[in-house]
């Protein structure tokens, strides 16, 4: 499976820009409410209609605004699950999967049965939706797509209203489905937890600009703007000017750190809450920080710590029994070492 987006859409506040290739794999859009992540995948599925340039799936041409060229829905090959699952509360289990598909009677019975055994649906024939846990409802919607021939599913937070037990429980099956049936999938989330757990790469798209995929481990490592940063989760992130080849001043916490690039034009600069090691006054490259704040967390504790008078506090999340053993408290100082490999320089 092969997919080419390079589309423009002018929204209220925004324009909507993605250009990127998707090759048999699973992408998560990961973004804010309202950044166009979802438009993004109404595009792709025909239910929206770009402004502008080309959409292609397995070199077939789903749209191209200067050819004049927009299939339907129905004739993308696109499967659009919707969060609800959009499942016929009146129809069967055996109606909602053959209720769109063409051919004679031996043929739907054939293409249902085989669905029915793909999703482990067997006994559920003849079930209403209604009856149905949310895993089974999720497996009837992805039998009815894929029963169709979908060569690509387009999956829209089909997590997000979901409560914290249900919402694992569909998430794992959700994962199984990929993994067995190796279809590509584009999945929106504003979850970075999910999007990791779920994707094997991430586009970070902000007021519809949208980064190139990137494998999932190198983005956590690297997200390279200000934007994919938070979206990836970092609560730790200052302005930056770089004082020579290896030290870059964090203005914003009034310090300078050593790092190991030495070629980015950075603009800030950001490290992961738990990444900050204690150390000892007497270790090399040592910062003392005064205690702000101590914030209890479910299983963590959120220290708030000040590296110089006036400087926006840092976020440092530990263990409750690592914390517990220091004995410290508001006020007291602790040192720590930033390792320079999860420094991560920003260029905007």
């Amino acid at each position: 499976m092969k997919l080419v987006v390079n589309i423009e859409k002018h929204l209220r506040d925004f324009t909507l820009a993605a250009d990127f290739t998707l090759t048999d794999t699973t992408l998560a859009l990961l973004g804010a409410s309202g950044s166009g992540k979802s438009m993004t995948l109404k595009c792709i599925a025909g239910l929206e209609r770009p402004d502008r340039g080309q959409i292609v799936l397995n070199e077939r041409i789903l749209f191209d605004s200067e050819k004049g060229i927009d299939l339907p829905p129905q004739a993308r090959s696109v499967g659009y699950l919707f969060q609800n699952y959009a499942l016929f509360p009146n129809m069967t289990v055996r109606e909602n999967i053959t209720f769109a598909l063409s051919g004679t009677q031996e043929e739907k019975e054939r293409i249902f049965a085989e669905n029915v055994a793909r999703f482990s649906l067997e006994g559920l024939e003849n079930a209403y939706p209604a009856a149905l846990s949310g895993g089974q409802q999720q497996r009837v919607a992805f039998a009815r797509i894929l029963a169709r021939g979908a060569d690509l599913l387009l999956l829209d937070e089909p997590l997000s209203a979901l409560d914290t037990h249900l919402k694992w429980q569909i998430e794992t099956a959700l994962r199984e489905i990929l993994a067995m049936q190796g279809i590509s999938a584009i999945l929106v989330t504003h979850d970075r937890d999910e999007a990791f757990r779920i994707a094997r790469e991430i586009a970070t798209i902000d007021r519809g600009q949208l980064t190139p995929p990137m494998d999932k481990h190198a983005l956590f490592r690297n997200p390279g703007t200000r934007a994919a940063t938070t979206l990836t989760g970092c609560k730790n992130i200052s302005a930056a000017r770089r004082v020579d080849e290896t030290h870059v001043a964090a203005t914003d916490w009034g310090i300078t750190l050593r790092v190991a690039d030495t070629a980015t034009d950075v603009r800030h600069i950001a490290v992961r809450a738990h990444y900050l090691v204690l150390a000892s006054e007497s270790d090399a490259d040592a910062l003392p920080a005064h205690i702000a704040e101590v914030i209890e967390s479910t299983f963590t504790y959120i220290v708030m710590l000040r590296f110089a008078d006036g400087a926006v506090p840092i976020r440092w999340e530990i263990d409750k029994a690592t914390w517990h053993a220091r004995e410290a408290g508001i006020g007291d100082i602790l040192y720590f070492n930033f390792p320079v490999e999860e420094l991560m320089l920003l260029r905007d």
